[in-house]
């Protein structure tokens, strides 16, 4: 779990002052000790944005600048690419670039496609950069969970590498696409996902905008510690799609982006909904209704405790859209029958 952590920690921290299929957000099952936690089905997110190739690629130069302020050259739109960061691969499947993929770390599992394509090792542990130079990729796409000393021993290579920083909000995860867009030549694919994107957020807005109520909520990262779990906190992209989808993030009372938040707190606070996106590792509803003192809380009485795809609101990619109708039709299932 604590892997699950430090992939969030480190790709989140940097966003808004602030990598698995897309699953549905589902039921954890119901608690058999008292009181019973009846089973509860979260909103499924909608279908992934992934738009299948429209156009060729365009031969043209592209000179832009990345997100380490370093000019970044290509001939003509990168036909051979290699992902080290699960967001920028899902990002490259969205615009049609699947098939210009040569190359991705091990987090990247989604789409189910990518899982085909071949390894090259951790954005975090080692890369594999004989395989990276045997497969002569013309473009290698980081992102901010890459540090900038892997992108320095790849350039060292003689390697192109393009370092897109994680967008602040849904207007920078357009930008984002539309960079990667051009970088692979799909500039029309990127436009018209971007476009798809803008419309679905705007829907959200504007139901939420009608209800007002607007529901506490405490979202588990890690219970490595059960009596203290990781939660997030201010200027998270997951604080934002909380907010935006219309609840309150019991975490924006803290102070560090991702901090621990002891049972005793979580008791007073007594938020009206749990979400744990940490249910991918065994986390349900029955086994915090077990936790120390937990079987007074408000969310757990009521069985308004959530199983939750955390990468729909971790990884800074296309599915962050899905996140954000998950949570609000999680929040407000009134508006979405």
């Amino acid at each position: 779990m604590f892997r699950k952590f430090a992939l969030t920690l480190i790709t989140l921290a940097v966003l808004l002052s602030a990598c698995a299929p897309s699953a549905a957000p589902t039921a954890a099952p119901a608690s058999t000790t008292a009181p019973k936690v009846e089973p509860t089905t979260a909103p499924a997110p909608t279908a992934e944005p992934t738009v299948a190739p429209t156009t060729a690629p365009t031969d043209e130069s592209i000179t832009l600048i990345d997100g380490l302020k370093r000019e970044v050259k290509l001939a003509k739109p990168a036909q051979r690419i290699i992902s080290i960061a699960p967001s920028n691969t899902e990002l490259l499947f969205a615009v049609g670039a699947g098939a210009q993929l040569i190359g991705r770390d091990d987090l990247s599992d989604f789409p189910a496609e990518a899982k085909a394509i071949e390894n090259i090792g951790s954005a975090f542990g080692k890369l594999n950069t004989e395989a990276i130079v045997a497969l002569k990729p013309d473009l290698i796409l980081a992102a901010e969970i890459n540090a900038p000393e892997q992108v320095k021993t790849l350039e060292d290579l003689g390697l192109t590498v393009y370092w897109l920083a994680n967008p602040l909000d849904f207007a920078g995860l357009s930008e984002n696409l539309k960079i990667v867009g051009q970088l692979a030549g799909r500039t029309a694919e990127a436009e018209q996902v971007s476009q798809s994107i803008e419309a679905r957020y705007q829907a959200v807005i504007e139901k939420v905008a009608t209800s007002s109520k607007k529901p506490t909520v405490f979202y588990e990262i890690d219970a490595t510690d059960p009596t203290k779990p990781y939660t997030t906190g201010p200027g998270t992209f997951i604080d934002k799609l909380i907010d935006l989808a219309g609840g309150y993030n019991i975490g924006q009372a803290l102070k560090d982006q991702f901090a621990q938040i002891s049972s005793e707190e979580l008791v007073k606070v007594n938020p009206d909904m749990i979400v744990l996106g940490d249910s991918a590792y065994g986390v349900t509803a029955e086994s915090i209704a077990q936790r120390a003192g937990w079987d007074k809380l408000s969310a757990v009485k009521n069985g308004a405790v959530y199983t939750f795809d955390d990468n729909l609101a971790s990884r800074p990619g296309p599915r962050l859209i899905d996140g954000l109708e998950a949570f609000a039709k999680l929040f407000h299932p009134e508006l979405f029958k």
